[in-house]
């Protein structure tokens, strides 16, 4: 196992990883701060409600490709996509137990990694 140092919305953060995957990991963290900082501007003093509100767009996107993938394997054609700039989400005031967001980050992180594999071999 390796630990992996990152940024998320101008925080450190670390996890560890599966020797050889250390630059999946950082590519993975620098995609959900990308996105964070375009769906919730990075506001100062809310990490946790970014966090929540990045991960629930991020899961949102997955399940939508999920089900494009799945057409596309029954032979459906795809729907179109409509792209619209995504509006910024503002942070909810209400506190949340770090520790357990950044559990479920982990976790999530992990899946969409298995996913991606998964969808690289198919």
């Amino acid at each position: 196992m390796r630990r992996v140092d990152f940024t998320l919305n101008g925080r450190n953060h670390s996890l560890n990883c599966e020797d050889g995957q250390e630059k999946r990991l950082l590519e993975l963290a620098a995609y959900v701060d990308a996105r964070m900082q375009e769906l919730t501007g990075g506001a100062a003093g809310h990490e946790v409600q970014n966090l929540i509100a990045t991960c629930i767009v991020l899961a949102d996107e997955l399940m939508e490709a999920r089900a494009e993938v799945k057409g596309l394997r029954a032979g459906h054609a795809p729907a179109p996509i409509i792209h619209q700039p995504p509006s910024p989400v503002a942070p909810v005031a209400a506190p949340a137990d770090e520790a357990k967001v950044v559990a479920a980050v982990d976790t999530l992180a992990k899946r969409i990694e298995d996913i991606a594999a998964r969808l690289e071999r198919a």
